[in-house]
């Protein structure tokens, strides 16, 4: 059966369905050795010869292994599957057996907390474009902010780089003589937002932890640790499970 090639790609656990996309409008898909660079463009995984970066993706289709795993990541790290630069990544820090990896969405390279992997394309589809998953984090911001200032961030301000954040869920936890701390929810996911977020009224962040991922939290993990996330837990991001789900051991 014809599928997208964004689609087939994102299955053979090579990338997101985006960055998918993005590989194929530079060029670097093939199918039956004609390179392709329409969006949109569909394959028969069965009949057509698919190629990524000149490597073969068929045999990546209808026996890979989905594997999905919850990272406390660590400062330092950088939420890709590869860097031009050399900087630690955290697919690193997990082990070979697992295969290629890629993060859901992502945490900055100075941000810790939770952050799932998988070779599940679509997976990192639903979850990482959802606007109904929570992700909620810690945040230790430099002095204390007043009232005012955090019911500005609540209610969505303009950042400098132009985006309007939405609407935002903060809490006050128990401030020291010198920093205020924070539980803040959001529902979107641009790049720095609430560093940008107290950037903006004065109030720079000097700690930031993301602490769950919708129904996902775990304060047992260990600071660069992981587990493997059971059935129930993926299910819970969608009905849909892919047939071939598994748990590795």
């Amino acid at each position: 059966m014809q599928e997208r090639l964004q689609k087939l790609i994102a299955q053979a656990g090579i990338a997101s369905r985006r960055a998918a996309e993005q590989l194929i409008a530079a060029g670097e898909v093939s199918v039956n050795g004609e390179i392709v660079t329409t969006l949109g463009t569909k394959a028969d995984p069965e009949t057509d010869h698919i190629k990524v970066g000149g490597k073969l993706i068929n045999p990546k289709l209808g026996k890979r292994e989905k594997v999905y795993i919850l990272l406390n990541k660590p400062k330092g790290y950088l939420s890709s599957a590869a860097d031009p630069e050399g900087r630690n990544l955290v697919t690193d820090l997990v082990a070979p057996k697992f295969g290629k990896l890629h993060p859901v969405g992502r945490l900055d390279y100075n941000t810790e907390g939770l952050i799932i992997l998988t070779n599940d394309g679509d997976f990192t589809n639903l979850v990482a474009s959802s606007k109904s998953v929570e992700k909620i984090y810690e945040v230790k911001v430099k002095g204390l902010p007043n009232a005012n200032a955090v019911n500005k961030l609540r209610r969505g301000i303009l950042l400098e780089d132009g985006f309007k954040t939405a609407p935002a869920e903060i809490k006050e936890l128990k401030h020291t003589e010198n920093n205020g701390w924070y539980e803040v929810t959001l529902l979107e996911g641009h790049n720095q937002q609430i560093r940008k977020m107290f950037d903006s009224v004065g109030h720079s962040v000097v700690k930031l932890r993301r602490i769950s991922i919708g129904h996902i939290k775990d304060d047992r993990i260990a600071v660069g640790a992981y587990r493997l996330l059971d059935e129930d837990e993926v299910k819970k991001f969608s009905n849909a499970l892919p047939k071939n789900f598994a748990r590795r051991k």
